[in-house]
């Protein structure tokens, strides 16, 4: 149990940084990165110096940040300095903004999509996972929205994680007591009326996704599948039988819908363990088709990927390879159309059709 927990504590993005909750607003930053705008909504507590904590709020707060990119920035890695940063080389908050309430989020959300071509003005939601701190949330999706080259605008939602190793059962229940903070920032999203919405979460987060598509869709039947347009699983920590339960519980499932897995992945293997169970039974490891193959999912399997991604447990974003991948599906959809059954071959990749799901596999990348 001893090495269990010790293989936890490697596994984490930075566990052996001070303060993991506090980074500087250095406005100079933009004179020498390139700034990338993110919006927020979080019902994480604010603590004494202002700064968004691992602890419980029972609000949720809006605000909009910009994130300078270091100017010698490599694709898939994420580099940042907490409460030194270095905007050089290092992910930098360049500012922070709050808004009064929901309405001003809204309407600004819907300004800036205004300023986009009326085929981008869509929004891809980021939902985060354990161990994650509100500083660490927005500059990884600053990365993934300049490294993926991201339409439109993105909204980070930060759910309270304590940022911790071993807070693993408080994250758990963290996550679940903010689904209905997460439904209500759909809603603010919706109000802003963007052409299309994105949803993409990564390990726990994407637990609370499925949860709160639930539970939106008990309430309004058939509004995940008539309101989003698509949903991204990436490395989802969560168990395969609990996911069909979910998935065949909707009335009508958002399409695409994505499932990015790694049978290679060290977190879900630790967390598999920690449940007793195979690394299979986790959504994130998932190779066998059969397992959900009468479910309208597409299953990528970045195995292939992981070794040269920075970390095994998001290999979709930290792989140089699988984001060249990414970024050659999206001139793909430009050209050809948002056309999930046609993307894969276009792009050479080895399809196993389900009888309603599909696995997509692509060839390692060379040595």
């Amino acid at each position: 149990m001893r090495n269990l927990f010790l293989t936890l504590i490697c596994l984490t993005v930075a566990g052996c940084a001070g303060d993991r909750s506090f980074t500087p607003t250095v406005p100079e930053a933009v004179e020498i990165g390139t700034p990338v705008r993110v919006f927020v909504a979080t019902n994480r507590a604010r603590d004494d110096r202002g700064m968004w904590s691992g602890d419980r709020s029972t609000g949720i707060d809006l605000l909009k940040t910009t994130v300078s990119v270091p100017p010698d920035h490599e694709p898939g890695t994420l580099n940042f300095g907490y409460d030194n940063p270095d905007p050089e080389t290092e992910f930098t908050m360049a500012d922070r903004d709050l808004y009064v309430g929901p309405a001003q989020f809204s309407a600004e959300l819907r300004e800036r999509l205004l300023r986009h071509p009326p085929n981008e003005r869509e929004v891809t939601l980021f939902v985060h996972g354990y161990n994650a701190t509100q500083a660490e949330t927005v500059f990884r999706v600053a990365q993934i929205r300049y490294d993926l080259q991201l339409r439109g605008e993105t909204v980070a939602f930060s759910w309270p994680s304590r940022g911790k190793p071993l807070s693993y059962g408080y994250d758990q229940d963290s996550m679940t007591l903010s689904r209905d903070a997460l439904e209500q920032t759909l809603h603010y999203i919706e109000d802003a009326q963007p052409e299309r919405i994105l949803v993409v979460a990564h390990s726990m987060g994407s637990a609370l996704v499925m949860e709160v598509l639930r539970q939106i869709d008990i309430a309004r039947p058939g509004w995940p599948a008539q309101t989003l347009g698509g949903v991204v699983l990436m490395s989802p920590d969560m168990d395969v039988d609990v996911f069909r339960s979910v998935m065949t519980r909707l009335d009508g499932v958002p399409q695409p819908f994505m499932i990015m897995s790694s049978e290679r992945d060290k977190a879900l293997r630790v967390s598999s363990r920690l449940r007793g169970q195979e690394p299979a039974d986790r959504l994130g490891s998932l190779s066998d088709l059969s397992r959900i193959e009468d479910l309208p999912v597409t299953l990528i399997d970045t195995t292939a990927y992981s070794k040269e991604a920075a970390s095994s447990h998001l290999v979709a974003v930290t792989s140089p390879g699988m984001i060249n991948i990414l970024l050659a599906a999206q001139q793909l959809v430009r050209v050809f159309g948002d056309d999930p059954e046609l993307i894969p071959y276009l792009l050479g990749a080895d399809v196993s059709q389900g009888s309603d799901g599909r696995v997509v596999q692509f060839d390692p990348p060379p040595e």
